[in-house]
Formats: structure tokens, C-alpha cells, sequence
């Protein structure tokens, strides 16, 4: 048996499944990795992204962040591949009970995800830091400077900026699916940002899935590990 008729027995005779995504689910809709050797970590900015993506640095040049956030995070014509789908899917038909994102994307929810923590937060949400009035991306995309609300406060996207730490409901609810799931298939991650890569940690059963292109840190405690495109594989199922 494959490795993909594998993981097809599992998921055909499993009602509990929970996912794990990270960036590789997004590329494959052309959204770039931050880490990949094409990816922003690679681009051309006075400072590298990791700094311009800081708590420290949206507060002291939130002009300089914005510019960067509206030119390389903002990917909102980008749609769900074959991946999203087939999640959303499993969902409808009952199979799938959860999926935790790295993602801040949004494209799990376009496919039609109901039940899907972003770890990171969303670009789809935006605050007013003065009196919380939500924005959509739309007009961050379409602001210019430092966007501004109604009431003059400066908006701030919803996305979790190095330094900042993780919403602890967002994490307690993962955990909580993460432990009780049945198959828990981890996909285009590279296992390397914490903690959410931590978080796999909980899951307590005997079919822990890895689906990746390259070798993870994890793939030694995996029960079974899948090389290849995540939405080629994911359309296979």
C-alpha cells in the first residue's frame, strides 16, 4: 500500500480529523513563503522582514511597516487550491472537526471551513487601537500612510507580529482538538515556528500524518509521512 492509500484507508474510516497547516497550504494558492528560497526572506527591503514584521517596529515606523504589509501580505485575489477544498469537504461530510492555521490568509474559511483557528491572526481583520471599529483588508490595501479610522485612532491589522504572544483561547481550543482527534494530519509546515509547532505535542493518538515536500524535525515521531505538493496529494483523496 502507498503511502497515499494509507492515508486515503485512514481518512475513508476516520469521523475525527484535525489539520495542521502552515505555509506550504498557501503557496500553492501564490501566496509566497516567508522562508522558501523565493520568498520574501529574499526580497529587497532597507530592513528584513522578520524586523519589519515586529511588534518593536510597528511601533516605531509604522509608516515603513505599512508600506511593506500592503506590498508583500496582502494577497487578496488569491484563491483556495485543492488542499482548502478538500478540507472543507471533510468538514461538511463530518470528517474533518477542525483546522488549525499558521496561515493568516483567510482561504480555509473562503473554501468554506467553518471551524478553523488562525494561530496568527488574519489580514482580513483590522482595529481601530482607539475605539476597536473593525476594517477589512480592502481598506488597508486602499489606505495610504499609516491607516487611519473614523475617530482618528491608527488601525492595526489582526495578525500576531514577532513579539507578540498568541491568543490564549485561540490556543486553549486548538489543544483541545489537537488532543482529542483521531487521524491529526499535518501539512506544509516546516514545524519550525513556536509554539505553535509545539502544539502537536498534545495529539494522542496512533495516526499522526506528515505531508510535506521536504524533511521535517518531526517526521521521525510521524506514523506516517507523505512527500510531495500538498494539494496534489490532497486531490488524490
Amino acid at each position: 500500500m502507498t503511502e497515499i492509500e494509507q492515508l486515503k484507508k485512514w481518512v475513508d474510516e476516520s469521523d475525527n480529523i484535525v489539520f495542521f497547516g502552515g505555509a506550504g497550504v498557501s503557496t500553492e494558492s501564490g501566496i509566497p513563503d516567508f522562508r522558501s528560497t523565493d520568498g520574501l526572506y529574499n526580497q529587497k527591503y532597507d530592513y528584513p522582514p522578520e524586523t519589519i514584521l515586529s511588534h518593536t517596529f510597528y511601533r516605531r515606523k509604522t509608516e515603513e511597516f505599512y508600506r511593506f504589509y500592503r506590498d508583500k501580505m496582502l494577497y487578496l485575489d488569491a484563491e483556495p487550491n485543492a488542499a482548502h477544498k478538500k478540507l472543507a469537504q471533510w468538514e461538511a461530510e463530518g470528517k474533518c472537526k477542525a483546522v488549525v492555521t499558521q496561515n493568516i490568509d483567510g482561504l480555509h474559511q473562503k473554501a468554506g471551513s467553518k471551524k478553523v483557528f488562525e494561530l496568527h491572526g488574519s489580514v482580513l481583520r483590522n482595529y481601530c487601537e482607539e475605539c476597536g471599529k473593525f476594517y477589512d483588508a480592502e481598506y488597508i490595501l486602499n489606505s495610504t500612510g499609516v491607516p487611519k479610522c473614523e475617530c482618528g485612532g491608527s488601525i492595526k491589522p489582526d495578525v500576531v507580529l514577532y513579539e507578540e504572544g498568541l491568543d490564549q483561547q485561540t490556543i486553549e481550543e486548538a489543544v483541545f482538538y489537537i488532543r482529542h482527534a483521531d487521524v491529526l494530519i499535518i501539512g506544509g509546515t516546516s514545524l519550525a515556528v513556536y509554539p505553535a509547532a509545539g502544539l502537536i505535542d498534545y495529539y494522542q493518538g496512533n495516526k499522526l500524518v506528515l505531508v510535506n515536500k521536504t524533511a521535517t524535525p518531526k517526521d521521525n515521531m510521524a506514523d506516517l509521512v507523505v512527500r510531495g505538493s500538498i494539494g496534489e496529494i490532497f486531490s488524490q483523496l
